[in-house]
């Protein structure tokens, strides 16, 4: 049964490789996707690497193997080419918990405010923000916008209590997290600690402050796996989706790296987006071969959504070449 899965997968990845040269189609794919699905990708990063990349491609069809927020920031930033989601039925809890009318209605409470928008919200929640971020360009965001200048950050409210923290502004927050980053236990984690007591924590800043206290590096996904790089240590507690592990382990072979436990027993005792997951090999090559399900969007609100994204990716690029 194992020799005939192995089989199955090697085959659907020959096909997708074969069709992907076919269709002139290129592959993103986040670091949360399934193995397999990283395997075929033509590039594997996180939310500001595929943003760039969605920017820069010359191919027909862009997939990603992603989230569908994902997907719409690359038919945003690409309306000539045909973006396609394995699954339509991908989304994310962090993104439903801000819905344009709700934030519509919120926003009107601060006329005065600069609206700062996490990319992991909905192109009708992008349209009415003034720029977007990143959980890896997010501090350089914040620090750009001049310091009298009040802010609204949504719509996860743990990355917006580490930028306050860190920028040391005074941000109004939208109340909404990310299911997966919120749901780590720091009791276990400390016990987890007490069993590996030389392990460094890395932590993403989605998660809540309790385990951002316990942090020995905090960043977004491609932060972490340059820290765990550079650094000389051998062994991490790692406290994003248990998707890094794989590229962790690819990289680094001669460390080690163990997940940081979620609060409700599963099945990896970690944490995992079950909406990530639901991309899979299979649908993968379903999508490409019939080239859908596709992204569309409004060209009104395309329009909208996209200029807080080029001013992200402006103001990220400057940062950059300073």
């Amino acid at each position: 049964m194992i020799a005939e899965t192995h089989l199955l997968k090697h085959n659907l990845q020959k096909e997708i490789v074969r069709l992907k040269k076919e269709k002139n189609a290129v592959i993103l794919a986040h670091y949360y996707q399934e193995p397999g699905i990283q395997d075929v990708a033509d590039f594997v990063g996180d939310s500001l690497g595929l943003s760039q990349q969605a920017a820069s491609t010359k191919a027909d069809i862009i997939v990603f193997a992603g989230v569908h927020f994902m997907a719409e920031t690359a038919k945003i930033l690409n309306p000539s080419k045909k973006v396609l989601l394995p699954d339509l039925e991908a989304g994310c809890s962090l993104a439903e918990s801000c819905q344009e009318p709700d934030f519509k209605r919120f926003l009107k409470s601060y006329p005065e405010h600069v609206v700062v928008s996490y990319i992991n919200c909905s192109a009708a929640v992008k349209a009415l923000s003034d720029v977007i971020c990143t959980s890896a360009n997010a501090v350089d965001i914040i620090n750009a916008i001049p310091k009298e200048q009040p802010i609204v950050f949504a719509p996860d409210k743990n990355l917006g209590a580490y930028l306050a923290k860190k920028t040391g502004r005074d941000l109004v927050l939208w109340d909404g997290v990310c299911e997966v980053h919120d749901a780590f236990s720091l009791a276990k984690l400390l016990g987890l600690l007490n069993q590996h007591p030389s392990a460094k924590v890395v932590v993403h800043p989605e998660s809540d402050a309790s385990i951002l206290g316990l942090a020995d590096f905090v960043g977004s996904t491609s932060a972490m796996l340059g820290y765990v790089g550079s650094s000389k240590e051998k062994e991490f507690i790692v406290a994003t989706e248990a998707g890094i592990l794989y590229q962790m382990k690819k990289d680094f072979q001669d460390k080690i790296f163990i997940p940081a436990p979620a609060k409700q027993n599963n099945s990896c005792a970690c944490s995992e987006c079950p909406y990530m997951k639901m991309n899979t090999l299979e649908k993968l090559y379903d999508c490409l071969k019939h080239e859908s399900p596709e992204i569309k969007l409004e060209h009104q609100l395309r329009e909208r959504a996209l200029a807080p994204i080029h001013k992200m990716l402006s103001i990220t690029n400057k940062s950059r070449s300073n």
